[in-house]
Protein backbone atom coordinates (compact mmCIF):
# COMPACT_ATOMS: atom_id res chain seq x y z
CA UNK A 1 0.00 0.00 0.00
CA UNK A 2 1.37 3.38 -0.96
CA UNK A 3 1.04 6.42 1.22
CA UNK A 4 -1.62 8.84 -0.02
CA UNK A 5 -0.15 12.13 -1.20
CA UNK A 6 -1.89 15.21 0.07
CA UNK A 7 -1.48 18.93 -0.54
CA UNK A 8 -0.31 20.81 2.52
CA UNK A 9 -0.27 24.58 2.79
CA UNK A 10 2.91 26.12 4.05
CA UNK A 11 3.08 27.06 7.72
CA UNK A 12 4.19 30.35 9.26
CA UNK A 13 7.90 30.78 9.82
CA UNK A 14 8.78 30.08 13.45
CA UNK A 15 10.05 32.99 15.53
CA UNK A 16 13.74 32.45 16.41
CA UNK A 17 14.31 32.33 20.15
CA UNK A 18 17.22 34.75 19.85
CA UNK A 19 15.72 37.12 17.26
CA UNK A 20 17.68 40.35 17.79
CA UNK A 21 15.30 42.99 16.45
CA UNK A 22 11.67 43.74 17.16
CA UNK A 23 10.98 44.17 13.44
CA UNK A 24 12.31 40.68 12.72
CA UNK A 25 9.97 39.24 15.32
CA UNK A 26 7.04 41.13 13.84
CA UNK A 27 7.87 39.75 10.39
CA UNK A 28 8.15 36.17 11.63
CA UNK A 29 4.77 36.43 13.32
CA UNK A 30 3.04 37.14 10.00
CA UNK A 31 1.39 34.44 7.91
CA UNK A 32 3.59 33.46 4.91
CA UNK A 33 1.37 35.26 2.39
CA UNK A 34 1.58 38.44 4.46
CA UNK A 35 5.34 38.04 4.80
CA UNK A 36 5.66 37.89 1.02
CA UNK A 37 3.27 40.79 0.61
CA UNK A 38 5.36 42.99 2.88
CA UNK A 39 8.53 42.15 0.96
CA UNK A 40 6.86 42.91 -2.37
CA UNK A 41 5.42 46.20 -1.13
CA UNK A 42 8.85 47.35 0.01
CA UNK A 43 10.39 46.41 -3.35
CA UNK A 44 7.61 48.01 -5.44
CA UNK A 45 7.46 51.32 -3.59
CA UNK A 46 7.74 54.20 -6.09
CA UNK A 47 8.60 51.83 -8.96
CA UNK A 48 6.47 51.39 -12.10
CA UNK A 49 7.90 47.89 -12.57
CA UNK A 50 10.39 45.48 -11.00
CA UNK A 51 11.54 41.99 -11.86
CA UNK A 52 11.36 41.36 -8.10
CA UNK A 53 14.85 39.84 -7.88
CA UNK A 54 15.51 41.46 -4.50
CA UNK A 55 12.51 39.53 -3.13
CA UNK A 56 12.86 36.24 -5.00
CA UNK A 57 16.54 35.83 -4.12
CA UNK A 58 16.07 37.01 -0.55
CA UNK A 59 16.21 34.03 1.83
CA UNK A 60 12.84 35.01 3.31
CA UNK A 61 11.00 35.33 0.01
CA UNK A 62 12.70 32.35 -1.62
CA UNK A 63 11.72 30.02 1.22
CA UNK A 64 7.98 30.65 0.91
CA UNK A 65 7.16 31.85 -2.62
CA UNK A 66 6.96 28.37 -4.17
CA UNK A 67 4.49 27.20 -1.55
CA UNK A 68 2.39 30.34 -1.94
CA UNK A 69 2.21 29.93 -5.73
CA UNK A 70 1.07 26.33 -5.29
CA UNK A 71 -1.52 27.51 -2.77
CA UNK A 72 -2.84 30.10 -5.24
CA UNK A 73 -3.10 27.53 -8.01
CA UNK A 74 -4.94 25.07 -5.80
CA UNK A 75 -7.37 27.78 -4.69
CA UNK A 76 -8.08 28.35 -8.39
CA UNK A 77 -8.82 24.67 -8.94
CA UNK A 78 -5.38 23.32 -9.90
CA UNK A 79 -4.04 20.86 -7.36
CA UNK A 80 -0.33 20.09 -7.42
CA UNK A 81 -1.05 16.77 -9.13
CA UNK A 82 -3.12 18.40 -11.91
CA UNK A 83 -0.07 19.67 -13.80
CA UNK A 84 3.29 18.19 -14.64
CA UNK A 85 5.52 21.20 -15.25
CA UNK A 86 5.75 24.96 -14.83
CA UNK A 87 7.47 27.11 -17.43
CA UNK A 88 9.24 30.44 -16.92
CA UNK A 89 8.12 32.92 -19.57
CA UNK A 90 11.01 35.26 -18.73
CA UNK A 91 14.24 35.24 -16.79
CA UNK A 92 12.38 36.97 -13.95
CA UNK A 93 10.30 33.83 -13.45
CA UNK A 94 13.19 31.36 -13.26
CA UNK A 95 13.53 31.61 -9.44
CA UNK A 96 9.76 31.07 -9.19
CA UNK A 97 9.98 27.86 -11.20
CA UNK A 98 12.81 26.57 -9.01
CA UNK A 99 10.89 27.47 -5.86
CA UNK A 100 7.79 25.64 -7.06
CA UNK A 101 9.77 22.51 -7.93
CA UNK A 102 11.13 22.41 -4.40
CA UNK A 103 7.77 23.18 -2.78
CA UNK A 104 5.97 20.51 -4.84
CA UNK A 105 7.85 17.80 -2.98
CA UNK A 106 5.02 18.20 -0.45
CA UNK A 107 2.87 15.94 -2.57
CA UNK A 108 3.97 15.48 -6.18
CA UNK A 109 6.94 15.56 -8.52
CA UNK A 110 7.03 18.71 -10.65
CA UNK A 111 9.33 19.62 -13.53
CA UNK A 112 10.25 23.04 -14.82
CA UNK A 113 11.37 24.65 -18.06
CA UNK A 114 12.43 28.03 -19.38
CA UNK A 115 11.30 29.75 -22.58
CA UNK A 116 14.18 31.01 -24.73
CA UNK A 117 14.59 32.56 -28.17
CA UNK A 118 17.81 30.57 -28.68
CA UNK A 119 17.26 27.04 -30.02
CA UNK A 120 16.04 24.89 -28.43
CA UNK A 121 13.30 27.31 -27.45
CA UNK A 122 12.38 25.27 -24.37
CA UNK A 123 15.16 24.51 -21.91
CA UNK A 124 14.45 21.64 -19.54
CA UNK A 125 12.96 18.14 -19.50
CA UNK A 126 10.65 17.21 -22.36
CA UNK A 127 7.11 18.58 -22.02
CA UNK A 128 5.64 16.39 -24.77
CA UNK A 129 2.28 15.11 -23.55
CA UNK A 130 2.58 17.09 -20.31
CA UNK A 131 0.13 19.48 -18.62
CA UNK A 132 1.86 22.77 -18.00
CA UNK A 133 1.34 26.15 -16.36
CA UNK A 134 3.12 29.17 -17.83
CA UNK A 135 4.58 31.45 -15.18
CA UNK A 136 5.92 34.98 -14.77
CA UNK A 137 6.73 37.29 -11.90
CA UNK A 138 4.63 40.31 -12.89
CA UNK A 139 2.11 40.42 -15.74
CA UNK A 140 1.35 44.01 -16.70
CA UNK A 141 -1.99 45.57 -17.51
CA UNK A 142 -0.68 46.29 -21.02
CA UNK A 143 -2.14 43.38 -22.99
CA UNK A 144 -1.77 41.23 -19.85
CA UNK A 145 1.66 40.07 -20.94
CA UNK A 146 5.02 39.99 -19.27
CA UNK A 147 6.65 43.39 -18.90
CA UNK A 148 10.09 41.95 -18.30
CA UNK A 149 10.56 41.41 -22.04
CA UNK A 150 11.35 44.20 -24.52
CA UNK A 151 9.90 42.07 -27.31
CA UNK A 152 6.56 42.05 -25.55
CA UNK A 153 6.60 45.76 -24.85
CA UNK A 154 7.33 46.57 -28.47
CA UNK A 155 5.19 44.03 -30.27
CA UNK A 156 2.67 42.75 -27.73
CA UNK A 157 2.78 39.20 -29.06
CA UNK A 158 5.30 37.25 -27.00
CA UNK A 159 2.82 35.40 -24.81
CA UNK A 160 0.97 34.14 -27.90
CA UNK A 161 4.29 33.03 -29.38
CA UNK A 162 5.26 31.23 -26.17
CA UNK A 163 1.86 29.52 -26.12
CA UNK A 164 2.29 28.29 -29.71
CA UNK A 165 5.82 27.00 -29.00
CA UNK A 166 4.61 25.01 -25.99
CA UNK A 167 1.65 23.63 -27.94
CA UNK A 168 3.97 22.66 -30.79
CA UNK A 169 6.00 20.62 -28.29
CA UNK A 170 2.89 18.56 -27.62
CA UNK A 171 2.04 20.00 -24.20
CA UNK A 172 -1.33 21.13 -22.89
CA UNK A 173 -1.32 24.65 -21.43
CA UNK A 174 -3.70 24.72 -18.47
CA UNK A 175 -3.25 28.29 -17.27
CA UNK A 176 -1.00 31.31 -16.98
CA UNK A 177 0.09 32.22 -13.45
CA UNK A 178 1.82 35.26 -12.05
CA UNK A 179 3.06 36.42 -8.68
CA UNK A 180 1.62 39.88 -9.42
CA UNK A 181 -1.22 40.57 -11.81
CA UNK A 182 -3.93 43.12 -12.45
CA UNK A 183 -7.52 43.64 -11.36
CA UNK A 184 -9.52 41.65 -13.89
CA UNK A 185 -13.27 41.12 -13.91
CA UNK A 186 -12.82 37.82 -15.74
CA UNK A 187 -9.39 36.29 -15.02
CA UNK A 188 -8.63 34.98 -18.50
CA UNK A 189 -6.03 35.83 -21.12
CA UNK A 190 -6.62 35.52 -24.86
CA UNK A 191 -3.74 34.23 -26.95
CA UNK A 192 -3.58 33.93 -30.74
CA UNK A 193 -1.51 31.15 -32.28
CA UNK A 194 0.65 32.93 -34.89
CA UNK A 195 0.97 29.72 -36.91
CA UNK A 196 -2.70 29.13 -37.71
CA UNK A 197 -4.44 32.21 -36.27
CA UNK A 198 -6.52 30.17 -33.83
CA UNK A 199 -7.57 31.87 -30.57
CA UNK A 200 -7.52 30.36 -27.09
CA UNK A 201 -8.56 31.70 -23.69
CA UNK A 202 -6.34 30.70 -20.80
CA UNK A 203 -7.30 30.99 -17.13
CA UNK A 204 -5.15 33.56 -15.33
CA UNK A 205 -4.05 32.85 -11.75
CA UNK A 206 -2.44 35.63 -9.72
CA UNK A 207 -1.19 35.63 -6.15
CA UNK A 208 -1.49 39.39 -5.71
CA UNK A 209 -3.25 42.10 -7.69
CA UNK A 210 -1.28 45.27 -8.29
CA UNK A 211 -3.91 47.22 -6.31
CA UNK A 212 -3.16 45.13 -3.20
CA UNK A 213 0.48 46.14 -3.20
CA UNK A 214 0.38 49.88 -3.85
Amino acid sequence: MTEEKTFRKTNPVAVPADAPEHSDIDFAMLEPRDQLKSLLQAEMADKPFSELSSVLFDHRGASIVGHILLDALEESGYSVDDFDAVGALTAAAVPLVSAMIQAASRGENLNGFVMDFVYPSIKGPSIAGKRVVLLDSWLSEKSYVQTSSLVTLRNGNELSLDFSVVKNEGAEVLAVASLIGVDMTEPTIKVINPVDGSESELPFVEVFKESELH
